[in-house]
């Protein structure tokens, strides 16, 4: 049986925390995407410079704020600047297999062996293990692997999980945090690299 292919198109931006925000908020009073679609075009809410741009970013955005549950878009909009992060981060798990698998296989793995370094040759052990399985994966050009690694750790540094010099950043979850996400799905947790006794009993 052939492994689930991995969504591959995490190319473009990065975590997109105010316009993700903008956007949450426009849900909340609605509960309708649509209506939060004509918004954005006709404001232009997420200050795009061309049409297209705005598209291609909404698309992106609320895709992922969709893997969300109500809860979890509640805490986003009312959080800690902290939380909104670790949130973002964790829709951005969701909507693609790969960044959450590379989230537990390595970021988490190498924090839990105090290995606090993660560089460009980590990511690409992972890339390379994982197309030996996946065609999707052994396909991409050097180029748009090297594209792929550059957004992936944009990401994580704007999440406050990576810093500026590629040291991994403890996760220390908020009780609350804790609460929401162990409701529907606790072993996402385990996408943040955090100490194990931080989660005993939850996952």
């Amino acid at each position: 049986m052939k492994p689930e292919k991995y969504r591959m198109s995490f190319t473009t931006g990065g975590l997109f925390r105010q316009e993700s925000l903008r956007i949450a908020e426009l849900y909340a009073n609605t509960n309708d995407w649509n209506e939060v679609y004509k918004t954005v075009l006709e404001n232009n809410v997420l200050q795009a410079r061309t049409t297209s741009t705005t598209k291609r970013n909404y698309r992106e955005i609320s895709i992922r704020l969709q893997t969300l549950t109500k809860n979890e878009l509640d805490l986003l909009i009312d959080g800690t600047a902290q939380e909104q992060g670790y949130l973002l981060w964790l829709a951005v798990c969701r909507r693609y297999k790969f960044i959450r698998e590379f989230a537990v296989e390595v970021i988490r793995e190498r924090f839990l062996t105090l290995r606090y370094d993660l560089n460009n040759e980590d990511f690409d052990a992972f890339f390379n293990k994982k197309a030996e399985w996946h065609e999707e994966v052994d396909k991409i050009t050097a180029l748009s692997r090297q594209k792929m690694r550059q957004v992936l750790f944009k990401i994580l540094r704007e999440a406050d999980l990576l810093t500026s010099g590629k040291t991994i950043n403890a996760v220390i979850l908020t009780p609350r945090f804790i609460r929401t996400i162990s409701q529907t799905t606790p072993e996402d947790l385990l996408i943040y690299p955090t100490m194990e006794s931080e989660l005993k009993g939850v996952v």
